[in-house]
């Protein structure tokens, strides 16, 4: 019944409350009994996009970078600064239906049932633990398992209570789902929408096996089809419901596919999707998956396989100017594709680290402009009081628009098509030093084995964190993947075994339908 306190409430709650959260006790407390709903979303927004940020979360970012080892501090880095970092679910749906080499997921994984109330009951947990100790709006991915394998109903719902709880939700998936799948997720039954945008992370690889028309394919190439299959779906979903849509592409780099990572991207580039993530391999998971001498791709902190991204992109990636924890695990490359419309089409980087006036914008940005971390209307405000208070950033950002467009190769590029795009590389470690690297950590104790401290570095520098409810903290993501999803599977393979018939959420609500966020 305790874990139920977290979920309840939200289910409870109708009515559209896009971009929103539910306000503190405190803060209620602090308004007038009789003071309209407007008047307390107002104060909400207040105090979440003041220029020098609301107490609570100048305190949060404080903390956060302050717990960053002294190496990865500076001026490029983000995470404390203007990000508490990335989130993403853990448990909530363990099970897959492909197999892929390499594997993720404890061996256990499979064994354990979609169950609808189990996943929304720990997503709402998890929330709650995260809206607490890293702030009132995050990024998190709804992942686990696959995500479709969820009914529609409960992939709506899970979605929903992330929004309650301030997050950003993006679904991971494999993509291999129907477009009736993807739009009664997006669409109730009475034909109003549930969200104005859908975010989805999407997982596509050669390595991959299971995919519906091409169970094993020989290529990434073979891919490509299927990668332009699925955003036709979410495009179709924009035109048909007007639900828009961020679809991030996700890569796994090994030996065998390490060659086409040039091609994906030049063949994708402008496909629809607005994010690009490249994985090199570790030995993580699922032992029996293991089919390769993975550290052949993350050596040099991965620096030939960023090599081979700026081969696709066909450009330099400066990554060096905006950084996310620590470089080793993180690589990323924010930008626009002009003349996206045609051949010359060429990507340029927002900002140059290269250019001193633009290492003078970034350190403005990081230094004073607090979270960026909020729903986009939100933002939007905040930057307009930024430009209140400090009138001389329209100088600089006209300033800086001069030196895109000259690197752009002027306006006309401009009229060719122009795309959002954002480039990053994910270096995961192994699962056998972060247990070495965690067991020390755990005990307070700095390790003398040069690859494990390494280890501790990269841990303490996480950008990438998820909730332990029962322990009251959130942990790095590599360190739930090695440590404790084998003994967390093993658990739910006895809770929520095969042989038990699943339980929707409908078993709780009288109208799940009918949430709206």
């Amino acid at each position: 019944e305790e874990k139920m306190d977290a979920f309840v409430p939200i289910l409870s709650v109708n009515g559209s409350e896009r971009g929103s959260r539910s306000r503190t006790s405190r803060q209620r407390s602090n308004l007038s009994v009789h003071a309209p709903a407007w008047w307390g979303q107002l104060v909400d927004w207040e105090r979440l996009t003041r220029p020098s940020g609301s107490p609570e979360e100048k305190e949060l970012l404080r903390k956060r970078y302050e717990n960053l080892p002294e190496g990865v501090k500076g001026p490029s880095q983000m995470l404390g600064k203007v990000s508490p970092g990335c989130e993403g679910t853990q448990g909530v749906f363990p099970k897959c239906t492909f197999s892929c080499k390499p594997c993720y997921h404890s061996a256990d994984a499979n064994h354990v049932r979609i169950d609808g109330i189990h996943t929304a009951v720990e997503t709402a947990r998890q929330m709650k633990l995260m809206n607490e100790l890293r702030g009132p709006h995050g990024h998190c991915q709804l992942i686990g398992g696959e995500v479709s394998l969820l009914s529609a109903e409960d992939h709506a719902t899970a979605i929903a209570i992330m929004k309650k709880y301030g997050r950003v939700p993006m679904s991971f998936s494999h993509g291999d789902f129907t477009y009736e799948y993807l739009r009664d997720v997006a669409v109730g039954h009475n034909g109003v929408r549930r969200f104005d945008r859908l975010d989805f992370a999407v997982h596509f690889d050669r390595f991959m096996v299971g995919r519906t028309g091409i169970r094993s394919p020989n290529s990434e190439a073979e891919l490509n089809p299927y990668r332009r299959e699925l955003l036709e779906k979410f495009k179709r979903l924009k035109r048909e419901h007007n639900v828009d849509f961020f679809v991030a592409h996700n890569m796994t780099v090994q030996p065998g596919n390490v060659g086409e990572i040039a091609s994906v991207l030049q063949d994708n580039l402008t496909a629809g999707f607005r994010l690009f993530s490249f994985q090199p391999a570790a030995f993580q998971g699922d032992k029996r998956r293991w089919t390769a001498d993975y550290k052949k791709v993350a050596e040099n902190d991965g620096e030939d396989v960023w090599k081979e991204i700026e081969k696709g992109v066909g450009a330099r990636l400066p990554y060096k100017v905006l950084q996310m924890g620590d470089s080793r695990c993180n690589r990323q490359c924010i930008g626009f594709v002009v003349g996206s419309k045609t051949k010359n089409r060429k990507f340029v980087p927002v900002l140059d680290d290269e250019d001193p006036q633009d290492i003078e914008i970034r350190n403005e940005f990081t230094k004073n402009f607090g979270s960026f971390v909020m729903p986009t209307r939100l933002l939007l405000i905040k930057f307009l009081r930024h430009l209140i208070r400090r009138p001389n950033y329209l100088v600089m950002f006209a300033m800086w628009l001069g030196r895109f467009l000259k690197r752009a190769g002027g306006v006309r590029a401009l009229f060719q098509g122009v795309m959002f795009l954002t480039i990053v590389m994910h270096r995961f470690m192994d699962a056998e030093n972060v247990k070495s690297a965690w067991e020390l950590m755990e005990l307070g104790i700095d390790a003398t084995d040069p690859k494990i401290r390494e280890t501790q570095e990269r841990l303490q520098a996480c950008s990438y964190g998820m909730a332990q409810p029962d322990q009251g903290r959130v942990i790095p993501a590599c360190v739930q993947h090695s440590v404790y999803d084998p003994l967390q599977n093993k658990k739910l393979r006895e809770e929520l075994p095969l042989t038990q018939t699943p339980k929707p959420v409908e078993k709780l609500v009288d109208n799940p339908r009918e949430i709206s966020v």
